[in-house]
């Protein structure tokens, strides 16, 4: 489980292997002072299983599913992550309940400046729009935000200067893959009505 609130920028250290599967290594000193094999890390809003963790570089192995599912294997060496290591039992949820589970990805429309903040708008596949309400919470590249506006192909969100200088969400451009997770509380209302 994590709350969506990123600790640190991590930097793809390498990325090796294939379609069948890739050992990511990712430096991001804070999480690794802490990080034990077997520990829970989100990177870019995908939940892996850390399985070293030696000199300040966290390295996990993502299966095919994963990179199937998440924009994990575009990665290269050098591509900055948002990190958040597992939410631990007595610390704050501070953003909302967010899993590591990826549900699809959305495209960047467009980044604008707007006040002090930017507003990003995200094209995304319909199965992910028809859990996406205005002032509702999503995780997009790990980070919890809030929907700002919706349309037919997409949503938007207002990010303020915190969040554009604690994660990679400061550096999107049009066109830019990334990972998005809805909020799962939506998706047990919807399988509970279904019934």
């Amino acid at each position: 489980m994590f709350t969506g609130l990123v600790r640190e920028v991590g930097e793809v250290v390498s990325v090796e292997g294939d379609g069948r599967g890739v050992r990511l290594a990712v430096r991001a000193p804070l999480t690794a002072a802490d990080a034990a094999v077997g520990d829970s890390v989100a990177i870019s809003g995908v939940c892996l299983t850390v399985v070293e963790a030696p000199d300040g570089v966290v390295t996990f192995d993502a299966v095919p599913e994963t990179l199937a599912r998440t924009t994990l294997a575009r990665l290269n060496s050098g591509a900055r992550v948002n990190v958040e290591p597992a939410l631990r039992a007595g610390e704050p949820l501070g953003g909302h309940y967010v899993q590591g589970h990826v549900d699809g990805v959305g495209t960047v429309r467009s980044a604008e400046p707007e006040g002090d903040g930017t507003r990003v708008w995200f094209d995304a596949p319909s199965d992910i729009l028809r859990y996406a309400v205005e002032k509702g919470s999503i995780a997009v590249e790990g980070t919890s935000l809030t929907v700002a506006a919706l349309d037919d192909a997409g949503f938007a969100v207002a990010l303020v200067p915190h969040t554009l200088r604690a994660t990679t969400l400061g550096a999107l451009a049009t066109g830019d893959a990334v990972n998005l997770e809805v909020d799962v509380l939506a998706k047990y209302v919807e399988r509970l009505l279904a019934r």
